[in-house]
C-alpha cells in the first residue's frame, strides 16, 4: 500500500546550515499495516511524513502509494489518496466554518466539485451518525464554529475527517503530543478504534514508547535519517521500554538523550 524507495532528502545544501534529513530511507506498508515510528529529536520521523505527503520534493528516491508512482505529484493531487493529522490540533480543521462544513469539505478531498447543494439531507445523517462515535457530544452541533471547540474535541474531529473517506495512507503526526493526557488517550482510542473499523494502513509518529509498543501491528525506530531498528508481530508485543533504549544505543551507538521521549 505504501513504499519508499531509498528516499534522500537535505535541507539548505551547500550552506553552514546544511542537514542531511534523510539518507536512504527504503520501507514496505502491507495493506492494513498499522506502523508506530519513534526515535529522537531530528531522527527524520516528520521529514520523512511530508515526504510521503509531498510537502518538500525528494533529492532521489521514490514514493509510491497503492502501486502509483507518486514521487513528483504535488500534495493536493496526494491529498485524495492520504489521510493527515497534524501535531497542533488547529491545523487540521477550518475555525470560522461549522463542523458539519468541515466534515463536507473532507469528504469532497480528492473528488470534483459541482453546483449542487453543498451538504445533502443524507450527508447530514451520515455526518451526525459518524460524530456519535467520538462520544464528545458534537452531533448535537454540527452547526457550531469549529473555532469554538476545545483543542482535544477539534483533534478528534480532525481524525474522523482524515478518515472519512477512507485513505489509502493514514498519517499521524505525534497527534496527540500537544494533548493533556486524559484527551490524549481518548484521542488514541479513537484512533485504534477508526484504523481497526475500516483496516486502515497506518503510519503513527510518537514520542511515547509505551504506546508505540502498546499500538499497531509493527514499529520502526530512526536515527539521523535512517531505520535503525524494525520490529513486528510477536517480538514487538513482548518489547518493553527498556528493551528499545538497549535497541537504540546498540544500533545507534550512542546513549538515548530524548528527555521527552523518556518522561514519557
Amino acid at each position: 500500500m505504501l513504499e519508499l524507495k531509498n528516499i534522500k532528502k537535505t535541507f539548505n545544501r551547500g550552506t553552514i546550515n546544511e542537514k542531511k534529513a534523510l539518507e536512504g530511507v527504503s520501507l514496505k506498508l502491507e495493506p492494513g499495516d498499522f506502523v508506530t515510528v519513534i526515535g529522537g529529536n531530528g531522527a527524520g520521523k516528520s521529514t520523512m511524513l511530508n515526504m510521503i505527503a509531498g510537502v518538500y520534493p525528494v533529492d532521489s528516491g521514490a514514493v509510491v502509494i497503492d502501486g502509483r508512482n507518486v514521487t513528483r505529484q504535488p500534495d493536493y493531487k496526494r491529498a485524495a489518496y492520504l489521510g493527515r493529522v497534524f501535531q497542533d490540533p488547529m491545523m487540521g480543521t477550518a475555525a470560522d466554518m461549522e463542523i458539519e462544513e468541515n466534515l463536507a469539505m473532507a469528504y469532497r478531498r480528492g473528488r470534483r466539485r459541482g453546483l449542487r447543494w453543498g451538504i445533502s439531507r443524507q450527508e447530514k445523517e451520515n455526518y451526525h451518525e459518524a460524530l456519535k462515535m467520538l462520544d464528545l457530544g458534537l452531533e448535537e452541533r454540527m452547526t457550531s464554529k469549529v473555532g469554538l471547540l476545545s483543542g482535544g474535541q477539534r483533534q478528534a474531529l480532525t481524525l474522523l475527517m482524515a478518515t472519512l473517506r477512507q485513505p489509502k495512507v493514514l498519517l499521524l503526526d505525534e497527534h496527540t503530543a500537544a494533548l493533556d493526557p486524559k484527551t490524549a488517550a481518548k484521542v488514541l482510542e479513537l484512533t485504534q478504534e477508526l484504523v481497526e473499523k475500516n483496516s486502515l494502513t497506518t503510519l503513527m509518529i510518537t514520542h511515547n514508547m509505551k504506546d508505540a509498543i502498546r499500538l499497531g501491528n509493527r514499529l520502526i525506530m530512526m536515527h539521523e535519517g535512517r531505520i535503525i531498528y524494525d520490529v513486528a508481530g510477536q517480538e514487538k508485543k513482548a518489547l518493553k521500554v527498556a528493551d528499545l533504549m538497549s535497541k537504540f544505543e546498540e544500533a545507534s551507538g550512542g546513549e538515548f538523550a530524548n528527555d521527552r521521549m523518556i518522561l514519557s
